[in-house]
């Protein structure tokens, strides 16, 4: 069976480039061990993580697949997995703005990838609050996110977005924000 077909079996919408203020996020869902090369040979997911400048990868699942051929390639992978169909806790979303920070201070035309399972919960929350700590309200953050990854972000997450209070994160100490980020 085709990634392809299997995408469209799945109904996983492909992978997704989101930018606000010169940060990139993109959002994908993610490869397995057993259909990596498949991505690979394709323009779907390696490919597609150097063509967009990614730098990292985050994970919000569980891993499932090796991360050697990442590393050869200077991407670094990050594990920030939390319970499917659930908000971030505190820790991931410490973490995930540090990252940021760290990434776009050092190399501001890099992006950060993110992916879950299906790339429709986890990972788009993840980008919805880096959008809102740029000042975007949270509505407009889904609906950006929904445009591009139709299903995106469920009741209960949508109601953590809708109390999600921003706190200046992604801010560098000289005040400037990071220019690039990709999730």
């Amino acid at each position: 069976m085709s990634i392809e077909t299997m995408r469209h079996k799945d109904i996983r919408p492909p992978p997704c480039e989101i930018e606000f203020k010169n940060m990139k996020f993109l959002i994908t869902d993610r490869p397995t061990d057993q259909n990596i090369q498949n991505y690979i040979m394709l323009p779907d997911w390696l490919q597609e993580l150097k063509k967009h400048n990614v730098r990292d990868v985050v994970r919000v699942c569980e891993p499932t697949y090796k991360i050697d051929e990442l590393q050869s390639e200077g991407i670094s992978v990050k594990d920030l997995a939390y319970e499917d169909g659930t908000s971030p806790p505190a820790d991931v979303v410490d973490e995930w703005f540090e990252l940021l920070k760290t990434r776009f201070k050092e190399s501001p035309e890099g992006c950060v990838a993110v992916h879950c399972v299906a790339g429709l919960g986890r990972a788009p929350v993840l980008v919805a609050l880096a959008l809102i700590e740029l000042g975007m309200k949270y509505e407009d953050a889904v609906e950006l996110i929904r445009q591009k990854r139709r299903g995106a972000i469920n009741s209960k997450q949508l109601a953590f977005l809708e109390k999600y209070k921003p706190k200046s994160r992604l801010k560098i100490k000289n005040g400037h924000k990071n220019s690039c980020c990709i999730q």
